[in-house]
């Protein structure tokens, strides 16, 4: 849920350089659990029906993943506001990904300030969004 979101988005401003969980697949009990540090995975089986169930960190890691492509760097990125959570990636082809994530029940919008441009957005309640400048 949302302190996963916190904490990729956190550790990336702190130079974290990739991320992954433990473990990508699990069972409705969150096994096997290897020394019994590890219990989530982004997709889940329930073994007695054969379900597949993709959870919330199946989606927000992946989108990471869509948008941040082998080779980025991380690159400075603040908020004004407290609400908001940002980074930012300079990508090998050199387009910029700016990643923002609300965690609030409710929209918020902002201004993307870059090189003296300005875009305003709006940030939806509990989502992340990507901007990308080309």
């Amino acid at each position: 849920g949302k302190m996963e979101w916190y904490y990729m988005v956190n550790e990336f401003n702190k130079s974290m350089c990739a991320c992954t969980d433990c473990k990508v697949f699990g069972d409705e009990k969150g096994g096997p659990n290897p020394g019994g540090k590890c219990c989530f995975a982004p997709v889940h089986a329930d073994t007695r029906t054969g379900k597949l169930i993709y959870t919330n960190a199946y989606y927000y890691i992946g989108h990471f993943s869509k948008f941040i492509k082998p080779g980025a760097k991380r690159i400075a990125a603040s908020t004004n506001r407290a609400q908001l959570q940002t980074t930012a990636f300079a990508n090998p082809d050199g387009s910029i990904v700016v990643v923002v994530m609300n965690a609030m029940d409710k929209k918020l919008p902002y201004f993307l300030w870059m090189k003296g441009k300005i875009a305003a957005a709006e940030s939806l309640p509990h989502s992340i969004s990507t901007l990308i400048i080309q």
